[in-house]
């Protein structure tokens, strides 16, 4: 069964640093771009960040300066490094990636991690 898992996630005060991974398994023959989305209670999801499998990144706005994708190929393993949080910044953060399998190329969504901001 393919999958992606989130970890990582958790409460951190404000100022503070937190590091998200999200590990694909399963049957994998390639993983093409891979991002992070994030969703907070009554809102839409929104793009956090994105990267290719060549390493170009494209970030929302909202996260330039502070947060950092990056990804391991030989261990279909993607990251966010996420520094000088805000409560804004709160949210359930969810993986996503483009993944060739038995069955073809997918796009695929992980479960979902809770990162919560806050004194």
């Amino acid at each position: 069964q393919v999958q992606l898992v989130e970890s990582g996630g958790g409460l951190v005060q404000p100022g503070g640093s937190l590091r998200l991974s999200c590990a694909a398994s399963g049957s994998i023959f390639s993983i093409n771009a891979m991002g992070w989305y994030r969703q907070a209670p009554g809102k839409q999801r929104e793009l956090v960040a994105t990267i290719t499998k060549s390493g170009s990144t494209n970030y929302a706005d909202s996260v330039k300066g502070r947060f950092a994708i990056s990804r391991d190929n030989a261990k279909n393993t993607l990251y966010l490094q996420m520094n000088s949080l805000k409560p804004e910044d709160t949210a359930v953060y969810y993986c996503n990636a483009d993944m060739s399998t038995l069955r073809g190329w997918f796009n695929y969504w992980g479960q979902g991690t809770q990162v919560t901001v806050s004194s």
